[in-house]
């Protein structure tokens, strides 16, 4: 969903640094190829992604939630020569499409796939990590945060995608929507919480940028 008029989106968009090729391959690869392929962070978001990880030159990296991959390459071009991307995903249907482009981008050796149940493996994982990125099923988004917080590097970032849920969390709740009751609680969380300073940004269907003190 966007939030911005269409015509300015577009200017915002053109004005912002193009994706690699290689994504765009995975992108046409993703579209044509596999179920719901809204879930991919797309173009733009995957700019701002790469250009947070390059700013923050993480060594260690969580992504919660692969499906293709798209994501975790973008967030692979600014670590460390020395550093490690752990991406997780319940569905290991994908990893063959994940590791033709792992494979081809040079980032293949620090990039570990695990898959199964995250709220399983995360409390398995002895690192601590710089830079996490969360983008998976929305309610468990609180216990997510609840479990990697403790994880987390002092000046580390949690980001975290969905969380304007197209704009359903400004509507009135439907006591059946788990996934907006959840992310309500979350956005309140982030905000609230005295161990992280946390800014959302409006960009595509909602950012959160969470700074840990």
């Amino acid at each position: 969903m966007h939030f911005l008029p269409e015509n300015l989106d577009n200017y915002v968009v053109y004005h912002s640094q193009q994706e690699p090729k290689i994504l765009q391959e995975l992108s046409k690869e993703t579209w044509q190829k596999v179920l719901n392929p809204r879930m991919l962070s797309g173009a733009f978001q995957g700019r701002v992604l790469s250009m947070i990880s390059k700013l923050i030159k993480p060594t260690t990296v969580l992504e919660i939630g692969t499906y293709t991959g798209y994501s975790a390459l973008c967030l692979a071009e600014g670590i460390s020569s020395k550093g490690k991307i752990i991406t997780l995903d319940k569905n290991e249907e994908l990893e063959t499409l994940q590791n033709k482009y792992f494979e081809k981008s040079g980032y293949r050796n620090q990039i570990q796939q695990l898959v199964g149940n995250a709220i399983e493996i995360i409390p398995t994982l002895d690192e601590k990590f710089d830079l996490v990125f969360i983008d998976a099923d929305k309610s468990n988004y609180v216990n997510y945060f609840n479990l990697i917080i403790k994880k987390m590097n002092p000046g580390g970032v949690i980001l975290s995608d969905n969380v304007l849920w197209s704009g359903k969390v400004v509507e009135k709740l439907d006591p059946k929507d788990k996934d907006t009751k959840v992310l309500l609680e979350y956005n309140k969380l982030l905000n609230s919480d005295k161990r992280v300073e946390t800014v959302l940004l409006p960009i595509r269907d909602g950012l959160t940028i969470s700074r840990v003190k």
